[in-house]
């Protein structure tokens, strides 16, 4: 029977139990997941911290503690979004401290002692060569002039001696080690390729000193996208292609490459960070395997003998970080009402039990929206993917005769996807009265290689289509009021959600993190990981200049009139501050009415509890002036049409 509410209120002023304070007092960000024979170690971002990156330990009986004192934070500025930054063995923790960037090795219950040199140096993907005493792992050094260089090097672990072991590639990742320590496969990539483009897996013997000899390229190049290669224990390398237009698990035998259990579905995802994991050996003849069909993820089970692949059933609709050891798996899983955590599985039974979870807070499911998968036609005949998110409260209802405000959510990278895992941050909105459009646009991972690349020369025309033909199609159903409206995004969804506003009159206000504004300028001041991606998606820069700006809101700032609010951090090196500071200028010169609400010490994405909170109020309160409710909660107001926080003056 389904619940009446007790009232009705209008749209956006509904009182709710997910409060920002409680979002993030009550939650952290579970990432890496690293096996040490029967203990578990994984790290954990925790806002109330400051930020701050935790390891901790789940001991076999059970017991779970932070094995890293504070001050110490374990993470990796390579590449800017890092990942990759500790690893494990027989107790010993080695790890990469955000403070200096230096390597550090941590015996459990001891002081941190430094392996590195402070330098110029950043390490990422961390890899224990046990036989040798060494750590493997990515350097990226910082030079007074030009791009970082980025290496595949070897650390002593006595005398913290460094090695090259691989160069001359413009980036590097994902070494891996044969159980007999006598094989090294890495990737590697060359600009302008991003590593769901193109990529190379190498392998090399090692000599009687540990450095690569007949080193040769097995699989990849161009068109081609490799992740995460390992070595079964028979020694068998796999690793994941998406040679047939889907992220598959292949093997390197005898006769050649052979695909495991081909199927139209990803096993793999964009490499945004070091680290990522999503298949592990469980016995010498098992994989246990995350795979993503129609943006849905599950659990499976490759039988690498008959080359079949078993779905193991798990409430879990998303899941990420797999690791294994024999006769067991872990991974971080989540679903539409459970946020993540992470989970123990016993292949051979099917039975899971959660041994961590990002969030301690119990949701009582009636303010919880239930995601609808959508897929909707949209330009060029083609069809966007999309989750909708009607407005949820068990205590207040929408008042009869009044259409919900629609927030359609843009997300970053482009590169990437939302997924159905729950998102408290997201849910703030539903449980306030807000409908939710969240678009996986062309472009978004997880649908295949032709779904992922049909962004290709149409960033900025492509994504925004599937956003504006989003609302427009809750709209016509009757879903979504058209007077109110509203897209929202962080990053390249801020990107999306700018030009939305500037080239389209659907939208009645926006909200952009840490937002593109000027394609010209990024194309020329941003980090090495990315400073060629935009050849891909908008095209050759100087050549195409015209074309970056034509896409390019802040040249076209007159056809822009609607409200704004900015979010951004006062460190972000991947979009830098200025970008949302010039269209604020132009927004304000306008008359327009606008926000900017700036971060000291907050870099490309908002880690500190006191600034998510004040972020998603900010939001809240501006939307509420807009389209005119009185939010219920107590919050410091955002002004409108003039400069807050620290940036401008």
């Amino acid at each position: 029977m389904t619940r009446m509410a007790a009232r009705v209120a209008p749209c956006g002023s509904w009182s709710s139990p997910i409060t920002a304070e409680l979002i993030v007092a009550g939650t952290v960000t579970l990432g890496q997941i690293v096996a040490d024979d029967a203990d578990l170690y994984w790290s954990e971002g925790r806002p109330s911290e400051g930020g701050r990156t935790v390891i901790c330990r789940r001991r076999a009986d059970g017991t779970i503690e932070d094995v890293l004192p504070a001050p110490f934070n374990a993470r990796s500025r390579v590449h800017e979004y890092g990942g990759g930054a500790f690893t494990v063995h027989d107790g010993t923790v080695y790890f990469v401290h955000d403070g200096d960037g230096r390597i550090y090795r941590l015996v459990v219950g001891t002081t941190p002692e430094p392996l590195t040199t402070p330098g110029t140096r950043r390490f990422a993907d961390l890899l224990l060569d046990v036989r040798r005493g060494r750590l493997l792992c990515v350097s990226e050094e910082h030079l007074e002039h030009g791009e970082p260089i980025n290496t595949l090097v070897a650390i002593d672990v006595a005398s913290g001696k460094l090695a090259t072991l691989a160069a001359g590639a413009d980036f590097y990742a994902s070494a891996t080690l044969s159980p007999d320590h006598e094989r090294l496969a890495w990737l590697c990539w060359r600009h302008p390729d991003m590593p769901w483009d193109s990529t190379e897996l190498w392998v090399a013997s090692l000599d009687q000193v540990g450095l690569p000899r007949n080193a040769r390229r097995v699989a990849g190049g161009s068109g081609e996208s490799i992740f995460q290669p390992q070595f079964g224990p028979d020694g068998t390398l796999h690793f994941i292609s998406d040679r047939s237009g889907w992220w598959n698990i292949y093997r390197l035998g005898d006769s050649g490459v052979e695909a495991l259990a081909p199927r139209e579905a990803e096993f793999g995802v964009p490499q945004w960070v070091f680290g990522m994991s999503t298949y592990a050996f469980t016995t010498p003849k098992r994989i246990v395997c995350a795979f993503s069909e129609q943006g849905r993820w599950r659990l499976g089970e490759i039988d690498l003998v008959a080359c079949t692949l078993r779905e193991i059933a798990t409430p879990y609709t998303d899941v990420t970080s797999v690791c294994a050891c024999e006769g067991a798996a872990w991974f971080v899983g989540g679903s539409s009402v459970s946020a993540p955590a992470i989970v123990r599985l016993h292949p051979a039974s099917g039975v899971a039990e959660v041994v961590s979870t990002s969030s301690a807070l119990t949701i009582n499911p009636a303010y919880l929206s239930q995601p609808q998968m959508l897929a909707y036609p949209t330009g060029d005949g083609e069809m966007a993917h999309a989750m909708f998110y009607p407005p949820c409260n068990r205590d207040v209802g929408v008042p009869v005769g009044e259409l919900s405000p629609l927030l359609v959510v843009s997300h970053g990278g482009p590169t990437s996807a939302s997924t159905t895992t729950l998102n408290l941050r997201l849910q703030y909105w539903t449980s306030r009265g807000f409908g939710v459009l969240d678009v996986n646009y062309r472009g978004s991972s997880g649908f295949g290689r032709t779904y992922r690349r049909a962004l290709d020369g149409r960033w900025g025309i492509a994504d925004v289509e599937d956003c504006v033909r989003g609302a427009q199609y809750l709209v016509q159903q009757g879903r979504a009021d058209p007077a109110r409206l509203a897209i929202r995004g962080s990053s390249a969804g801020g990107f999306t959600t700018l030009c939305a506003l500037t080239f389209h009159n659907v939208f009645a206000a926006g909200a952009s993190y840490y937002g593109i504004s000027d394609l010209e300028a990024l194309a020329q001041d941003t980090h090495k990981f990315e400073a060629r991606y935009l050849e891909r998606l908008v095209g050759p820069y100087p050549a195409e200049r015209n074309r970056y700006v034509e896409r390019s809101p802040i040249h076209h700032v007159e056809r822009l009139g609607r409200p704004m609010i900015f979010l951004q951090g006062l460190d972000d090196k991947v979009v830098p501050p200025s970008q949302a500071e010039r269209m604020v200028e132009a927004l304000r010169a306008k008359g327009i009415a606008v926000a900017y609400v700036s971060f000291a010490g907050e870099a490309h994405g908002f880690r500190r509890a006191e600034n998510i909170r004040r972020a998603l109020e900010a939001e809240l309160s501006f939307y509420g002036q807009v389209f005119g409710f009185e939010p219920a909660d107590r919050i410091e107001p955002v002004a409108l049409a003039r400069v807050v926080g620290q940036g401008l003056s």
